[in-house]
């Protein structure tokens, strides 16, 4: 019996689709795992693995409502949940929000892909940051647009270089992403630099797609500002969920909140609701976890606060690497991560991808090169300081071990 004649490669679509956060690194590290290593993780931003646990009612309210759960729920996602994203957004200061306004998606991550295929035609060009999480530039990419990377700043903490960022639009460019607070440097956009951004969006008639994800994730008294709240000319769609502020990430539960210009977009918005109609609905139990999380007690406020876990791991991550001699490191204010740079002088990496590959099998460390997040050099990396404090000691002893070794050579 013969088989296919010929080899079956994957689409012309996927060219240039990449996400290593998830890639070969971690391939890499769950073949050592197979061998019997043990690796500790710093590369994926998963509250659940290191003991940080869904606040208590979430729960309740899912099992509590398993047996209504069963079947399909509107194609938007259920009335009670989009009823309290629409009452956070009014807290938040974003006007004119209606319960129809709101899709809850299977996470933030499906709510991008549907965003950029409603949106994009082939050629078509968005504005993200770099560094990115690189999701945003694979779903530009993989609905026929081309992603345009604009520097941020890291002596400017880490803040949008607008002028950067304005030689990038052309007649081409179709909407602006504002990743705040941001993944992977963990900077936290101020009023005035997110209304010079709207300034520019405005000059150019882009819509605006903001990642606040990290919302409540907010160290040193830090206050965010939802862009959407600042504006009502331009059309916005913000997106946020379960998995970072409330730990739940497997929920996989995350919504989008369509806002300002919403009489401009009519098309836009009927091509939002087929894909959401063509995917049938979300993962409808874990739904019944937004209105507890999002009306409860916040206690992601006692995580980030002086002394919480959070916040004194950060404190101990930060000062160990800015320790280690030729790395350096802008403290964040907000998010799950640290994005350290190498001196090139004193490790002159030319693929950092090697670098992380080459600390994996020797320190059994797993960390994600800059460059999986579009930095365009390599002399970045970034580090989850979810672990516990001994495991975050630990590896990063480990890093500082393995830059000493690198740095004598």
């Amino acid at each position: 019996m013969s088989g296919y004649p010929f080899r079956i490669g994957k689409s012309d679509k996927l060219k240039g689709v990449c996400y290593d956060i998830r890639g070969p690194v971690l391939r890499e590290a769950h073949r050592l795992e197979d061998e019997g290593h043990r690796v500790i993780k710093l590369n994926i931003g998963n509250p659940a693995p290191f003991s940080f646990e869904a606040p208590e009612e979430l729960l309740q309210d899912v099992i509590h409502n398993l047996p209504d759960a069963t079947g399909y729920c509107h194609s938007k996602g259920l009335f009670p949940a989009r009823k309290a994203v629409m009452q956070y957004s009014q807290t938040k200061g974003i006007q004119d929000v209606s319960v129809d306004d709101i899709i809850i998606g299977n996470g933030v991550s499906e709510l991008i892909v549907m965003a950029m295929q409603a949106l994009l035609n082939n050629g078509d060009e968005v504005l993200l940051p770099a560094p990115d999480y690189p999701l945003w530039t694979a779903a530009v990419r993989l609905s026929g647009g081309n992603p345009v990377h604009y520097l941020c700043d890291e002596k400017q903490d880490w803040h949008p270089a607008l002028d950067d960022l304005r030689s990038k639009i052309t007649d081409r460019t179709r909407a602006l992403v504002i990743i705040n607070p941001n993944n992977p440097t963990g900077a936290n956009y101020d009023r005035a630099l997110l209304e010079d951004m709207l300034q520019i969006a405005r000059e150019h008639n882009l819509i605006v797609f903001a990642d606040e994800i990290y919302d409540k994730i907010l160290y040193d008294e830090e206050k965010h500002t939802s862009i959407a709240s600042l504006a009502d000319d331009l059309l916005f769609i913000t997106f946020n969920g379960l998995s970072k502020n409330y730990r739940a990430a497997g929920f996989r539960s995350g919504w989008m909140i369509i806002s300002g210009a919403k009489h401009l977009a009519d098309s836009y918005i009927e091509g939002l609701e087929m894909l959401a109609s063509m995917r049938l609905c979300a993962n409808v139990p874990s739904q019944n976890a937004i209105q507890a999380a999002l009306g409860g007690y916040q206690s992601i406020d006692d995580l980030v606060a002086p002394g919480g876990r959070l916040c004194r791991q950060r404190d101990i991550a930060w000062e160990m690497l800015s320790a280690i001699p030729g790395v350096s490191c802008v403290k964040p204010k907000s998010a799950l991560y640290l994005f350290p740079r190498l001196d090139p002088k004193v490790f002159p990496f030319q693929d950092d991808e090697a670098f992380a590959l080459d600390l994996l099998r020797e320190e059994h460390v797993l960390i994600v090169q800059g460059t999986a997040f579009n930095w365009p050099d390599p002399d970045h990396f970034r580090v989850v300081f979810l672990p516990r404090v001994d495991d975050l000691e630990d590896s990063i002893g480990r890093i500082a071990r393995y830059l000493d070794r690198i740095r004598k050579k």
